[in-house]
């Protein structure tokens, strides 16, 4: 691990001026720079010397980005410096919003919840193993080519993928881009907001260094949900290796309006599958207008993988993923 100075802004201007300074947004620049939410990210970067700032921002004094706000109208603002364990245990969101409850208590073990922030998890580089061996020069350090491509792909993207196979590890990703949230973006020319759903590239849309379209200087503060609508139901299920805790081989949110057995209103959206959360459209679709019977549960499934690429060795996500949707589909019925 590279030595490196640890700042400790006590204002979100501090921290935005120390990490566009490290990343050279504004003049004279000292050089590379990282920001600290929870750490079980940037530790294991570190560590492998994937990641090597002069300068750790530590955002832990920063003010106003710990806490879970809910309006008259049932909106939620949430900071990206708020626990994961505190979206799992929120009453609001496990009644109103099953699908984020579910998200956060699917990610690691009770002690890494404990500690491990939504902005943290929002901003996840990639696990594919290529990228975290030091020695391994691919496409996304630098290298000429994805190894995964030709190389261990079992992990690896089935849809969206090229030039880079990288799947996004993210579960809070797929169940709030379903709830529609929103994010506000802070940086040295002020204060931009978009959905969440815009945030992340493809590799082919410019996403091979990085993964989102942050710009140099930029924080991510804040989540903003909005209020489910009436008859709204939500679920988030995951497929992992290991029960105790891991990423997702594949997983799907999923947010239904419902009016009676009718569905007026779908969003699906798969993880563990492509580059970035993958919200399938054609399967919403289907969904609108209609029951939740056998034949419209096949028809959304089919829509969902259609056009998936699987590698060598990652085949078995297609038939997962299908069984995955189908099992959702039924819970919510």
């Amino acid at each position: 691990m590279k030595n490196f100075e640890l700042a400790r802004p006590t204002t979100l201007n501090q921290a935005v001026m120390a990490l566009a300074e490290g990343e050279g947004a504004i003049g004279g620049g000292k050089g590379p720079a990282a920001l600290l939410a929870g750490g079980q990210d940037l530790l294991t970067e570190l560590k492998e010397h994937l990641a090597e700032p002069d300068t750790v921002i530590d955002l832990g004094r920063v003010p106003g980005l710990d806490a879970i706000e809910r309006d008259g109208a049932g909106n939620l603002t949430i900071g990206a410096m708020v626990r994961l364990h505190q979206l799992e245990e929120h009453g609001a969101i496990r009644e109103q919003m099953p699908v984020l409850a579910q998200a956060a208590t699917s990610i690691a073990s009770p002690q890494i919840r404990s500690v491990g922030t939504v902005g943290g998890n929002l901003n996840q580089r990639p696990r594919c193993w290529y990228y975290r061996n030091e020695a391994s020069v691919c496409l996304k350090k630098g290298g000429l080519a994805c190894l995964a491509a030709v190389g261990r792909n079992k992990y690896n993207a089935i849809l969206g993928g090229g030039p880079s196979y990288i799947v996004h590890p993210s579960d809070l990703a797929p169940a709030l881009i379903a709830l529609d949230a929103e994010v506000t973006l802070v940086g040295p020319e002020g204060e931009r907001r978009m959905p969440l759903a815009d945030f992340y590239l493809l590799p082919r849309e410019g996403g091979i260094s990085t993964e989102t379209v942050r710009r140099p200087g930029e924080v991510l503060t804040k989540v903003h949900v909005p209020a489910p609508a009436a008859g709204t139901r939500s679920t988030y299920l995951k497929f992992k290796e290991r029960e105790s805790y891991d990423w997702a081989l594949s997983s799907v949110a999923l947010v239904l309006g419902m009016d009676g057995a009718r569905v007026n209103r779908a969003r699906i959206v798969l993880g563990g599958v492509a580059p970035k959360p993958w919200r399938v459209e054609s399967a919403e679709r289907l969904l609108e207008d209609n029951e939740i019977d056998p034949r419209t549960v096949a028809q959304v499934r089919e829509a969902a993988l259609f056009g998936a690429q699987p590698l060598a060795e990652n085949g078995y996500k297609v038939p997962l993923t299908k069984g995955l949707i189908t099992r959702a589909l039924e819970s919510l019925a």
